[in-house]
């Protein structure tokens, strides 16, 4: 993804990355011929996708290589990256100290696959932090509210 400056018609150019360590990430672009800025803001659930999929913020200072991102999650990626820890023997409240009751698990079910398991770390993680024993629909609505994803 590139950003281009609409007056100038040109990219602009990567100026600051910075992680606020509420789970958010701010990257700043700023165009070489008129100096507008722009800022890009991520929410939590965003940031965790983008690091596990190992994408790059800011570019690169050298050119790009042949098969470069092929080459970086072969010798990098993370098998488990969306793994929640569980074994699958393992019931919902011994994988993680929280029990899920039985609609938040139909809802979670209804998450697609493939982030599932970013999800439900999300609401295990909220519910930790705040003493919660066991998720419902409302904590799960609740944490998305507070969390900034009701977008999603």
């Amino acid at each position: 993804m590139k950003f281009l400056c609409v007056e100038c018609d040109r990219q602009m150019q990567f100026e600051e990355r910075q992680l606020p360590g509420d789970g958010t990430l701010a990257a700043a672009f700023r165009c070489p011929s008129c100096g507008r800025a722009v800022a890009l803001l991520t929410n939590p659930m965003e940031t965790q996708l983008v690091s596990s999929l190992g994408v790059k913020i800011g570019g690169t200072t050298l050119p790009p290589q042949p098969l470069e991102t092929v080459r970086a999650m072969v010798a990098t990626g993370k098998a488990d990256a969306f793994d929640d820890g569980a074994r699958p023997d393992a019931g919902p409240a011994r994988a993680t100290g929280v029990t899920w009751s039985l609609a938040a698990q139909e809802r979670l079910a209804r998450v697609p696959g493939f982030v599932r398991g970013m999800v439900k770390k999300i609401y295990v993680d909220y519910a930790k932090d705040r003493g919660i024993g066991e998720i419902t629909p409302v904590m799960m609505d609740t944490a998305r509210r507070e969390l900034g994803l009701e977008e999603m």
